[in-house]
């Protein structure tokens, strides 16, 4: 071998090392993104109820715009991302996500702010689909276990947008202008890492090329079933978790109204945490191992934390919750986005479909039941569903044979 081959090869592996560097730094960015502008207006909504005068039924009614558009946008996402590719669709979607936002808060009638966040949820729920499935892309290239931590990074923007939300209402400071400002950032990190995402062509060649379906019936439905429904359940135990566990704190715990905030504090910091160190245990025990083991954890919390009904038990549950449930998702995206015979974007779309309809029917039907037995008795669903996640994520194949899961040797 020539000495000149040698340099070529020695000078080519910092710049693939470098290249890597970047596509996960853009990745991550896009889920920050994500988060940061979606949790940062959930301060202002009290304010949005009283300037338009909504009732609690009329604003729920409302709200749920949001997540209507979300699946309407998926079930288009899933046609145009075998065509358009994600990074191109990833641009698309954090332009019309930074430009319908401001709109929310200038809605003046229910009906005007319910077409907004129709169409804020519309490019929320595409970037959703695009974003992960760039990140299975980037996963399966770099044979690493990259999405817990691609989620981890949504879960601290989330955190960022929630603590500029209540910095804007502190200041004074309406939902439109703040999510003007907030777009700036957001727009400049997406233009530096744009062209750091994997391309449509390098996307395909990263996974296996599809096997023709079987005629007249659609590839692997029964997967894409079961991923869906673990999906569901888990969101829908995240969406309940989120509205109710401050009320059940505050209820029949009786704690006073700052540790009634804890519960949710501690469920989603301890999500974040498990996601952003889930790489790392994903190397070291397979997912159909440690899925079970974690949710088995947070049910056993849970239903504990249930049974004794006191402050400390409440909230050592929904933290060992949030563990229980940290990787469910991404493992799961995962796992949609590399089923044989399916396009990635395809699978992640549908699974995702599930998910928010998961997150949505979680509280009004913790409500419902609330109103029948009682919050607390409401409340064991949640157990129950983490406990069914325990022995499906056992049990399906997909989850351990994955593409990600064949492939990742890596930590994060």
């Amino acid at each position: 071998m020539s000495n000149g081959l040698i340099a070529d090869r020695q000078s080519q592996a910092p710049r693939d090392a470098r290249a890597r560097v970047r596509q996960r730094v853009a990745v991550t960015a896009t889920f920050i993104s994500h988060g940061l502008l979606f949790a940062s207006w959930t301060a202002h909504i009290p304010h949005v109820k009283l300037a338009l005068g909504l009732s609690d039924p009329t604003l729920g009614l409302v709200l749920l715009a949001t997540p209507v558009g979300a699946v309407c946008s998926m079930l288009v996402a899933r046609r145009l991302l075998p065509k358009l590719g994600s990074r191109a669709l990833i641009w698309t979607c954090l332009l019309g996500y930074c430009a319908a936002g401001p709109f929310v808060g200038l809605a003046s009638t229910p009906l005007l702010l319910a077409v907004a966040l129709f169409t804020w949820g519309a490019f929320q729920g595409s970037l959703d689909v695009a974003m992960n499935t760039q990140g299975v892309a980037v996963e399966r290239s770099q044979r690493r276990h990259l999405m817990p931590s691609f989620h981890g990074a949504w879960s601290v923007g989330s955190f960022a947008g929630a603590g500029v939300g209540a910095l804007a209402v502190a200041a004074h400071v309406s939902l439109a202008p703040q999510l003007l400002v907030l777009a700036l950032p957001v727009l400049v990190a997406a233009a530096t890492f744009n062209q750091s995402l994997i391309t449509r062509q390098d996307e395909r060649d990263t996974h296996e090329r599809p096997r023709p379906a079987t005629r007249g019936r659609p590839p692997l439905p029964r997967a894409t079933v079961v991923l869906g429904a673990i999906v569901f359940a888990s969101m829908l135990c995240e969406g309940a978790t989120a509205d109710w566990s401050a009320v059940y704190l505050r209820g029949p715990v009786h704690a006073d109204p700052a540790t009634a905030g804890l519960g949710y504090a501690a469920f989603a910091l301890v999500m974040a945490a498990v996601r952003l160190s889930g790489g790392h245990l994903l190397v070291r025990l397979p997912a159909n191992r440690l899925l079970p083991a974690l949710a088995a954890l947070g049910t056993a919390a849970m239903a504990i934390a249930l049974a004794a009904d006191t402050q400390l038990t409440a909230l050592i549950g929904f933290t060992f919750l949030g563990a229980g449930l940290a990787l469910v998702v991404p493992t799961v995206f995962s796992a949609a986005g590399n089923l044989p015979g399916l396009a990635p974007g395809v699978g992640i779309a549908t699974v995702s479909a599930y998910g928010w309809a998961g997150f949505v029917c979680g509280p009004p039907l913790i409500g419902t039941l609330a109103g029948i037995s009682g919050l607390r008795a409401a409340l064991a669903v949640i157990p129950a569903l983490t406990l069914i996640i325990t022995l499906v994520t056992a049990r399906v194949g997909v989850i351990h044979t994955s593409g990600q899961s064949r492939h990742a040797t890596v930590p994060a």
